[in-house]
């Protein structure tokens, strides 16, 4: 696994590098297959003070992305304490779904994966917080790496990440999609078509 750690607003220092990179190696025990971790740490200005951020990222080699964020803590140490017990949290419901989905060659695959992992302590099994709500502005654009999957394997990524909508190839037929909740709690499926 490769980990990478960046500041945004900040110089990240030796001590918090080490500490980072001493907290995220144990997530390769828990969930298989990861390629890379990212943590971001940024300071934004917050009632007129400088707020510690971090945002853990990571990706596992069948396209699966784990997303956690933390805003209220004094210290990124303590940030970084949480964001990762947060995504421990988030590995540990992602195994849960995984573990669902019997009967097909992907969930064969992953069972697989997961007998080769330690079961997560329950310690470590803490309840994620709500995330905050953030002002309706475009404050970040990413690129995205598309990898083909069913309507139901969308469903399970875009609860996993916490996001009310999200975009997909649709290797069953072969279009993007954007799959999106509704206000009664289904979900909606986008399929674009060019008149």
């Amino acid at each position: 696994m490769q980990v990478n750690i960046r500041g945004k607003n900040l110089t990240v220092s030796d001590q918090i590098n080490d500490y980072a990179d001493k907290k995220m190696g144990r997530l390769e025990r828990y969930l298989p297959n990861i390629i890379d971790a990212q943590l971001e740490l940024r300071l934004e200005k917050q009632k007129g003070k400088d707020q510690p951020i971090a945002q853990l990222t990571i990706r596992n080699t069948r396209g699966v992305v784990l997303r956690v964020e933390d805003k209220k803590q004094a210290d990124f140490f303590a940030a970084i304490d949480v964001v990762v017990d947060k995504m421990y949290k988030q590995i540990s419901r992602y195994k849960g779904k995984s573990k669902k989905r019997k009967g097909n060659e992907r969930w064969i695959e992953t069972q697989q994966a997961w007998d080769h992992v330690d079961d997560m302590p329950d310690d470590m099994l803490a309840p994620i917080d709500d995330y905050d709500n953030e002002p309706h502005r475009i404050s970040r654009r990413k690129a995205v790496a598309l990898t083909p999957m069913s309507e139901s394997e969308a469903i399970d990524q875009m609860e996993l990440l916490g996001h009310s909508f999200f975009l997909f190839y649709n290797g069953e037929e072969d279009t993007m999609n954007v799959l999106y909740k509704r206000e009664d709690g289904n979900y909606g499926v986008l399929t674009p078509q060019i008149d």
